[in-house]
C-alpha cells in the first residue's frame, strides 16, 4: 500500500511547481476553514476592490489620471454604500418587519383558500391531502415566530458585526485600490523566480474572477433593480424587498429563481387573486428572467469558462455548506479554479518501463 501511494506521489507532484502549488492550496484551505470569519472582511474589501478595478480600466482607457481614476471609483463606491444605508436598506427592513407582522394573517388566508380546494375540486384534492397541508402551515407559522424572537435576541451581535463592516471595509477597499502594485509585489515576493504553472493559472484566474465578480454585481442589480420596477408599477407589496431577493437570488444560478419564484406567486396571489394583474406581474416577472437569462448572462460572462450545470450546482452545495454565503458566491470561480488546475498540472510521470517492440512485427 505505501509503495502504491509513493508511486502516485512520484507521478503526480514530481515537478517542483506541481508541489509548491499543492502546498499553497492546503496553506489556503486550512486558513479559509479555520480563520473565515476572521478574515470575512478582508475579503469582502478584496470582492469590491475587484468590482472597482473594472471602474478605474473603464477611465483609465479615457486617458483620465491614474490617481484620478481611483479617487473617482472610490467616491462611486462610497456614494453608492451611502445611498444603500440611506435609502435601500431602511426600505427593505421597513417591509421585512410588515411582512414579519402579516404573516400570520397571510397564513390564515392560504388557509381558508386551502380549505375551499376540496370543494371545487372534489376528484382532484381530499380533505386528508388540505388537512396535511394546513397542519404543515401552522407549523410554519411556529416556526416564524421562534425564528423571529431568536432573531431579535441576537440582534446585538449583528450589529456589532455591521458596524465592523462598514468601518473596515471601506478601509481596506481604499487601500487595496491605492497600494494594489505594491500588495501585488510583496506576495509575488514570496513565490520562485521562475513559475510558469503558477503565472499561467494566477493569469487564468484573474480574469475569470474578475469577469465572475464584475458581471455577478452587475446582474444582481440589473435584475433585482428591474424586478423592482414591475413590482411597483403593478402595486404589488413589499416591492424592495421581493426585488432585492430576485437580485440576490442570481447569485445561486438555477436554484436561488426557483427559491425566490415561490414568495413572489405567493404574495402575488395574496394580493390579487387569479385576476389580471396577477397575470401580467407574472407575465413581466417571467420576462425579466428570461432576459436575463439568455440575454444579460450571456453579455456579461461571455468570457467566462464554461461549466457544466450539474458541476455549478454540485459546486454550490459543497461550497455553499464549507463557508455559507461566501461559499455560494464564490462557488463558480471556485470551480472554475480547480477545472483550471487539472488542466494546467503538469502531466504525470510515467514510471513504468515500456516493453520492447517485438522483432518482425
Amino acid at each position: 500500500m505505501l509503495n502504491v501511494f509513493r508511486g502516485w506521489v512520484d507521478r503526480y507532484f514530481s515537478d517542483e511547481e506541481a508541489l509548491l502549488l499543492a502546498i499553497l492550496l492546503g496553506v489556503g484551505l486550512v486558513i479559509i476553514v479555520t480563520m473565515g470569519a476572521i478574515i470575512a472582511p478582508l475579503l469582502t474589501g478584496i470582492v469590491f476592490a475587484f468590482v472597482l478595478q473594472g471602474v478605474i480600466k473603464f477611465l483609465t482607457r479615457r486617458h483620465v489620471a491614474g490617481w484620478l481614476a481611483v479617487t473617482l471609483a472610490y467616491l462611486l463606491f462610497l456614494g453608492v454604500m451611502v445611498a444603500s444605508l440611506v435609502f435601500v436598506i431602511p426600505s427593505v427592513l421597513r417591509q421585512l418587519r410588515t411582512l414579519f407582522d402579516e404573516a400570520p394573517d397571510m397564513l390564515a388566508q392560504m388557509r381558508e383558500i386551502l380549505n375551499e380546494l376540496p370543494e371545487k375540486y372534489p376528484g382532484y384534492v381530499s380533505e386528508d391531502l388540505i388537512r396535511g397541508w394546513t397542519e404543515m402551515l401552522q407549523g410554519e407559522a411556529g416556526n416564524i415566530g421562534q425564528w423571529i424572537l431568536s432573531a431579535s435576541i441576537s440582534q446585538l451581535p449583528l450589529l456589532v458585526t455591521i458596524v465592523v463592516y462598514l468601518i473596515l471595509v471601506p478601509i481596506l477597499v481604499f487601500f487595496f485600490l491605492k497600494d494594489k502594485d505594491e500588495l501585488l509585489s510583496w506576495v509575488v515576493s514570496f513565490l520562485p523566480s521562475e513559475r510558469p504553472l503558477l503565472n499561467r493559472i494566477g493569469l487564468e484566474m484573474n480574469v475569470q474572477m474578475a469577469n465572475y465578480v464584475r458581471g455577478k454585481f452587475l446582474e444582481v442589480i440589473i435584475a433585482g433593480g428591474a424586478t423592482y420596477l414591475v413590482f411597483v408599477v403593478f402595486g404589488l407589496d413589499y416591492a424592495a424587498l421581493l426585488g432585492l431577493l430576485v437580485g440576490l437570488s442570481v447569485i445561486v444560478p438555477y436554484v436561488g429563481i426557483a427559491v425566490v419564484t415561490v414568495p413572489v406567486v405567493f404574495i402575488a396571489y395574496l394580493q390579487f387573486g387569479l385576476g389580471a394583474t396577477f397575470v401580467w406581474i407574472l407575465f413581466w416577472y417571467t420576462l425579466v428572467q428570461g432576459l436575463d437569462g439568455f440575454v444579460l448572462v450571456p453579455v456579461l460572462f461571455s468570457e467566462a469558462v464554461n461549466l457544466h450545470p450539474v458541476a455549478i450546482i454540485a459546486a454550490i452545495l459543497v461550497f455553499g455548506s464549507l463557508w455559507g454565503l461566501w461559499g455560494v458566491f464564490f462557488a463558480i470561480p471556485l470551480a472554475t479554479l480547480i477545472k483550471a488546475i487539472i488542466h494546467a498540472w503538469p502531466p504525470a510521470v510515467d514510471g513504468s518501463r515500456s516493453l520492447p517492440d517485438t522483432p518482425g512485427v
